[in-house]
């Protein structure tokens, strides 16, 4: 048997099929993530190829409203830009910022939490009050300080080009400790049973322990912690974007969306930041939803 068809002889898809709410969830996130990868060939129009904007198109209003044209689906912007080519653009963005934010966090957290509880003593007290400390600040206020700080000792002429790997880092810098302090928790137990002891016996050093042999046995959970964190990853990219220390105007994502659409909600344009809203709204309910399922399904006390 295949590992395709061992797959779906698990009790992993039997638990995913037999799940409504989940499989809406995937399907709707695998609908936002291709349209957002594949956004140069699926998008209507490049709403940053400044030769096809044409600033009479800008306000028009959904294809379904008086006013609207097929052209424009969901509409346009001020600056003529399709509002649903916007979006599809804006998501690869959000997703590639919140991806590369959970592996970064996912990355340090899982190294710090599996030395400190490997190794012990002194190493693991230093390292968790360093955790415990990080976890008396709100996540998105360490990300605002670290985006700040690194602007204030960067040239002014570098902030735009570096400004997506700041968010990015930024927003990993201040979601480690949940990955640290759930491997550490792991690393206690496993380092204490016999296929450990057995690779100290053989004479493995400590690190090929570490990788080789108690890293596969921890990660379960922090596969579910990393699909819940790409929701809020997600939506801190957006909150910083929409407070104007996010990406640069240049490479809008859904959150510098809703924040230009904002400035025109009270005067009638609402599909600016509406719809980007809702796509904001869908993506990191659909991860979540994704995520809580998956955190079930590998829970054994549940099955």
């Amino acid at each position: 048997m295949g590992p395709v068809a061992r797959f779906f002889d698990s009790d992993l898809w039997y638990s995913f099929s037999r799940s409504p709410l989940t499989v809406v969830s995937a399907v709707v996130a695998l609908a936002l993530i291709g349209g957002a990868v594949f956004a140069p060939v699926l998008a209507p129009h490049n709403p940053f190829d400044l030769a096809t904007l044409d600033l009479m198109d800008a306000f028009n209003p959904p294809a379904w409203m008086e006013g609207g044209t097929a052209r424009f689906l969901f509409g346009t912007d001020d600056q003529g830009r399709d509002v649903l080519s916007t979006i599809m653009y804006g998501a690869r963005i959000s997703l590639f910022v919140g991806f590369c934010s959970v592996l970064f966090a996912m990355t340090l957290g899982v190294t710090i939490g599996l030395v400190a509880g490997f190794v012990g003593g002194t190493t693991d007290a230093v390292l968790m009050r360093i955790a415990d400390i990080k976890l008396t600040f709100p996540a998105i206020l360490v990300a605002l300080l670290v985006d700040g700080l690194v602007r204030a000792a960067l040239p002014r002429e570098l902030h735009d080009r570096i400004a997506l790997w700041v968010v990015i880092f930024a927003i990993g810098i201040s979601n480690w400790v949940q990955y640290a302090r759930t491997v550490r928790g792991s690393t206690l137990v496993e380092k204490n049973k016999e296929y450990v002891m057995a690779a100290r016996v053989i004479g493995l050093s400590p690190a090929r322990i570490m990788t080789r042999h108690v890293l596969p046995n921890v990660m379960g959970p922090v596969l579910v912690i990393a699909t819940l964190n790409l929701g809020f990853a997600i939506l801190a990219e957006a909150t910083l974007s929409f407070l104007g220390v996010g990406v640069p105007p240049t490479q809008p994502s859904l959150g510098t969306l809703i924040r230009i659409g904002n400035d025109f909600l009270f005067s009638g344009e609402w599909w600016i930041t509406v719809f980007p809203g809702i796509t904001l709204a869908l993506m990191v309910l659909s991860v979540n939803l994704l995520g809580d399922w998956l955190r079930d399904a590998l829970n054994p006390k549940l099955r």
